[in-house]
């Protein structure tokens, strides 16, 4: 048995860390890493997954990333679902453990591995759902378009409005520096 482990939110400048551990019961057809499946295809296969698994979703908030580092988050997160789901082996979509014990990784496994693929989708899913409920109470920043991405856009609109309570103040942007003559 094999419990499939990824993120989602890793490289954003706003929203949550989201990690998730899965445990497929039964076989789910159409899975591949998150990226590489529409928007529709995701939630379609994460109401799947969820029916024909067992899973556990973490989630960081920005000032927990600001405080704790994206790393220890991490660190924490595989933990917390290693202590969560109980199984014989555990493998993390990457190329590090950061420093979790009984743990294997592979580079893209999310596109490779079921398990991991599955976890991939659950955690992105969460990561977009979560974004998008944001972008209602901050409509500013526009969030449900860039996921809180740093993109031109979004660094637009940070410079116009400010950081918000869901923006991560240790990601640092050069666009978002004070220029120094």
């Amino acid at each position: 048995m094999l419990c499939g482990i990824d993120e989602a939110g890793r490289g954003p400048i706003a929203g949550d860390l989201v990690m998730a551990g899965c445990i497929l019961n039964v076989e789910v057809q159409g899975l591949n890493d998150s990226k590489k499946l529409s928007e529709k295809k995701r939630e379609t296969l994460y109401e799947e997954i969820i029916q024909k698994s067992t899973y556990h979703i973490v989630k960081f908030s920005p000032k927990q990333i600001d405080n704790d580092g994206i790393s220890k988050c991490l660190a924490c997160g595989l933990r917390e679902i290693m202590q969560n789901l109980e199984c014989k082996n555990y493998l993390f979509d990457g190329n590090t453990t950061f420093g979790v014990d009984g743990l294997e990784t592979m580079v893209k496994a999310d596109g490779k591995v079921a398990e991991v693929s599955a976890a991939s989708i659950l955690a992105k899913v969460t990561h977009d759902r979560d974004i998008k409920k944001e972008a209602l109470k901050y409509p500013e920043y526009e969030f449900e378009k860039h996921k809180g991405y740093g993109t031109a856009r979004h660094v637009e609109m940070i410079k116009k409005h400010g950081y918000c309570e869901i923006h991560r103040r240790s990601y640092k942007l050069k666009a978002l520096e004070p220029t120094l003559f």
